[in-house]
């Protein structure tokens, strides 16, 4: 999922566009259900590009959400996902969080780098 910074409204909470990407070339309906919409899969139909590549645009404010896709009525967690927590029902439930600025975005991915020791000597073979 690809994040857009949005800065136009500064009174209300800060709403942050995410692009939700799946692809199943035998899919015949997805739908994205999570904390952010009740868990109400009809509310978040995701599109079709007609070859298998399915994707959704939607605003949401700065947190951490659950979520799962549901692929003709099988709920799933999103393969794109860096993170999923267990749910009462024996799956995964994927987890998305969004940050409240493009630098905060940027700390929160470099979380998941492996770090490098710039001073550790380099030893000869």
């Amino acid at each position: 999922m690809k994040h857009n910074h949005n800065h136009d409204n500064a009174l209300s909470p800060q709403l942050v566009s995410v692009r939700f990407e799946f692809t199943d070339p035998k899919a015949k309906t997805v739908y994205l259900a999570g904390t952010f919409n009740r868990w109400q899969p009809e509310a978040k139909t995701l599109h079709s590009s007609g070859v298998g590549n399915w994707w959704k645009e939607t605003s949401l404010a700065p947190g951490t959400y659950e979520y799962c896709l549901v692929v003709d009525g099988k709920w799933i967690p999103d393969p794109q996902a860096k993170e999923t927590v267990a749910n009462p029902f024996g799956g995964r439930n994927s987890i998305l969080t969004v940050a409240s600025s493009p630098a905060a975005a940027h700390l929160a991915n470099a979380e998941n780098l492996p770090l490098k020791n710039a001073n550790k000597p380099k030893t000869k073979l």
